[in-house]
């Protein structure tokens, strides 16, 4: 099980809401990721919140600078639409690539990008949001739907070969209220690679419960850190305990 510190950014700060929306400033990312890393945390996750709707990328200096003095993995999201910002971002320091928006309009490119970089360096990102009695993925940062079954692009993804999974409930996300346990027990048996499962953590509990229902799981984990809900050493010191 990880620990992962997730830094949702937006021009140049990191931002924070709720169900992805009414976003506030935090502070910088470097700072933040630095603290992080000296507190224990297991790897740190970037993501650009608007890169994939304005059709850019601003976090390539960022992960530059971030990793001058950090030596955990790192994985850069949002606007990654070809293969040479692939490159820019392994360049600059990245470890990972996380792959949401670019993917769902292109499943090719998720194909091509794991055939050419290895499936080691490519994380599928969904954002899942109930709706009625199934999750859709949606993209653009929770903005759009898409109309896909988060179950079917689950699957499809693993049969694409990607190395790791990183799936947000946006429905839980940024209520600091728990982790979305219902969507966690309808895709646990589908899991066959890395699951980074995020959105909802609030305490020390909300690991618990959702270890109960599988343990072939990781944590990314934002507002708590954020606004000091908990130490991230506390989390580091008891994991173990949970395993």
């Amino acid at each position: 099980m990880r620990i992962i510190s997730r830094l949702d950014i937006k021009n140049e700060f990191v931002i924070k809401g709720i169900n992805l929306e009414g976003l506030r400033k935090i502070g910088d990312p470097i700072q933040l990721a630095n603290q992080y890393y000296l507190d224990g945390i297991d790897e740190i996750i970037l993501i650009d919140s608007v890169a994939s709707l304005y059709g850019r990328n601003n976090l390539f200096d960022v992960v530059k600078r971030t990793t001058e003095n950090i030596f955990i993995p790192i994985t850069l999201g949002g606007g990654i639409r070809n293969f040479k910002d692939i490159d820019i971002a392994l360049n600059s320091g990245a470890d990972k690539i996380a792959i949401n928006s670019a993917g769902i309009d292109n499943p090719l490119f998720i194909k091509e990008a794991i055939k050419n970089f290895g499936a080691s360096t490519i994380t599928i990102y969904i954002e899942a949001k109930k709706r009625g009695n199934v999750w859709e993925a949606y993209k653009h940062y929770g903005r759009e739907k898409t109309g896909i079954n988060v179950i079917t692009w689950l699957e499809e993804v693993q049969n694409f070969g990607c190395g790791e999974i990183l799936l947000t409930s946006v429905d839980q996300e940024g209520t600091r209220k728990g982790f979305d346990l219902e969507l966690l027990n309808e895709i646990k048996h589908k899991i066959k690679v890395p699951l980074i499962f995020s959105g909802g953590f609030g305490k020390l509990q909300h690991l618990e419960d959702a270890l109960k229902l599988t343990k072939n799981i990781s944590f990314a984990i934002a507002s708590a850190f954020h606004y000091k809900n908990i130490e991230i050493k506390k989390i580091i010191n008891e994991k173990n305990l949970y395993c």
